[in-house]
């Protein structure tokens, strides 16, 4: 039957019901984008992603040269840390916030699991992974602990509400935040000891800690660390450094003492970055570490490898994804209100600014040689998992603030 006219009855009924549900279906996808942003912090969000694509393909670099840098293993790293950056996201970190005993336990057995009998794997002179029988897996317990360590400490400091007015809760912090620290030295690790140290301090400091207090026990750390080096150098006195992070201070101190020893790695290093130019000799032409020259160039010297492939220019990009991902984080420190959120922003951005300048800094010969990878970019999936979470939590807290920040 038609109508006046001349379409049949019902048809233009239903092209408006159509047109409206396509009206409907563009402001609901409208709102998804609306309600994407809601729950997720895109400003830190999006430079992780594409740090963590550029660290998958210098990998992939790496792995065309270097036999031990296995590509598969990385994703498997790179997908194992996505799992666990969900799994912490959707989890309401709030609830964190007076467990500190909890996570006090908790960061002591990770400490402590290299040690287990049946469970310790000693690799490079440092027993500090663990493998899961039958299965064969292996990773370092010290790195998810880092966060476990920021949890605890913004846990007990965010009790004082932004100012600590008594020497006895002071130094109760700085006793708790020793815990972790002394037991990642017996494996022995120094690098990884140090990230907790100074995450742990920044908390205490920003937590309110009076001035004079922060510089008396930054006087005492450097007193003790003199000490332990004069010590080391002394013979007939008890050597609380291993030889050969003595004799990384040495070479950072004058490179030129043992150029084709302990100072080899420094040296090939520089000349790596170095060579890369401005615009880098191109993916797979490293020469430094396709040729065997620069040791683990796909670990602990990632960031040197990198720079001999894509140059000044490439370092610069990746220093400013680093930069964009700190400062948003930073930013989000100041929109939250809860003390707990801020100090936990506030551990994990010393973190990850700590690693960054230590990373970089050994590969041109600013900072003494350590072990502490570079965040996102070096091969290890225990590190790609930690710092993965890492970046949950950031999303936890986004996720979880009250709509107003």
């Amino acid at each position: 039957m038609l109508s006046r006219r001349g379409v049949p009855e019902g048809i233009g009924e239903k092209a408006h019901t159509t047109f409206s549900r396509g009206s409907g279906s563009a402001k609901g996808a409208r709102m998804t984008s609306l309600e994407l942003s809601q729950i997720l912090y895109l400003p830190q969000l999006v430079p992780t992603l594409l740090l963590v694509i550029f660290g998958a393909v210098v990998i992939w670099s790496a792995s065309l040269t270097i036999p031990q840098a296995s590509f598969p293993r990385h994703l498997f790293g790179i997908a194992l840390g996505a799992v666990a950056a969900y799994l912490v996201w959707n989890y309401d970190y709030r609830t964190l916030s007076n467990v500190s005993t909890a996570l006090l336990i908790v960061d002591v057995i990770l400490m402590l699991l290299p040690r287990v009998p049946g469970l310790s794997w000693t690799a490079m002179g440092m027993t500090g992974w663990v493998r899961i029988p039958l299965i064969g897996f292996r990773f370092q317990p010290s790195e998810p602990a880092k966060l476990v360590t920021i949890l605890l400490m913004a846990s007990l400091a965010s009790e004082y509400n932004g100012r600590i007015e008594s020497l006895r809760d002071y130094l109760k912090l700085c006793g708790i935040l020793t815990i972790p620290f002394l037991l990642i030295l017996t494996q022995p690790d120094l690098g990884t000891g140090l990230i907790v140290l100074v995450a742990g301090a920044s908390i205490i400091i920003c937590a309110g800690a009076p001035r004079s207090w922060v510089l008396v026990t930054i006087g005492i750390v450097v007193l003790g660390a003199t000490l332990v080096v004069v010590t080391s150098l002394t013979p007939g006195l008890p050597h609380l450094l291993k030889e050969y992070q003595l004799n990384r201070l040495i070479v950072f101190v004058d490179p030129s003492v043992d150029p084709s020893g302990n100072g080899y790695n420094l040296q090939q290093a520089k000349i790596a970055v170095g060579s890369g130019g401005f615009l880098g000799k191109g993916v797979g032409n490293a020469t430094q570490s396709g040729s065997g020259f620069l040791p683990e160039a796909h670990t602990d010297f990632v960031f040197a490898l990198m720079a001999e492939e894509f140059g000044f220019l490439g370092s610069t990009i990746l220093l400013g994804l680093f930069g964009a991902m700190i400062f948003a984080t930073i930013s989000l420190a100041q929109r939250v209100d809860s003390p707990f959120a801020k100090l936990v922003l506030v551990g994990i951005v010393a973190m990850w600014s700590f690693q960054l300048m230590q990373n970089v800094g050994m590969c041109i010969g600013l900072m003494p040689i350590t072990g502490i990878p570079l965040p996102f970019v070096s091969f290890g999936s225990s590190s790609m998992m930690a710092q993965l979470m890492s970046v949950g939590m950031v999303q936890s807290i986004w996720r979880h603030r009250p709509k107003a920040a």
